[in-house]
């Protein structure tokens, strides 16, 4: 599989870079991440809260053969329409702890736009804790189905 989400992780540092093009427009990209049928539907996963306005706050979690697999959480401290979302996230029962996200969406044309992401880990080893899973894979298998998701809808 083509890695088309890009991860830039310098070494020594306590923050991380992703990267993505899509043949989406700007508007179709930003609702991906505002809206919670999208949100669920690319994640794969079930949207307890998604309050898209600053100062709102978000739950996340999925489940396998009745087991909660995955739980996260956070506050939105800014969401700016097809601009930029400034959150936290934390998943829970994961030695990672908080971290904050920097989203910002980029119009290129009328039918692509560019993702580019900043997480601020509490400290370098948060950090590299993150990048020991399969972070990477996982994320470009995401973008790819939040890509193929929302072609649908054009």
């Amino acid at each position: 599989m083509e890695q088309k989400t890009n991860i830039s992780a310098e070494e020594g540092k306590q923050d991380l870079t992703i990267t993505r093009t899509f043949d989406l427009p700007v508007e179709l990209l930003f609702k991906a991440y505002t809206e919670s049928e999208f949100v669920a539907q690319w994640m794969g996963t079930k949207v307890l809260k998604l309050e898209s306005q600053k100062h709102g706050s978000y739950q996340f979690e999925t489940s396998h053969n009745g087991n909660v697999v995955f739980s996260a959480e956070g506050t939105i401290h800014e969401c700016v329409p097809n601009q930029q979302i400034i959150r936290t996230f934390e998943m829970l029962n994961m030695p990672i702890g908080v971290q904050l996200e920097f989203l910002n969406f980029e119009k290129l044309t009328e039918e692509t736009s560019k993702l580019t992401i900043q997480i601020i880990y509490k400290s370098v080893e948060h950090r590299q804790e993150q990048l020991k899973m399969p972070f990477a894979y996982g994320l470009n298998m995401a973008h790819d189905r939040l890509q193929e998701f929302l072609i649908k809808l054009k």
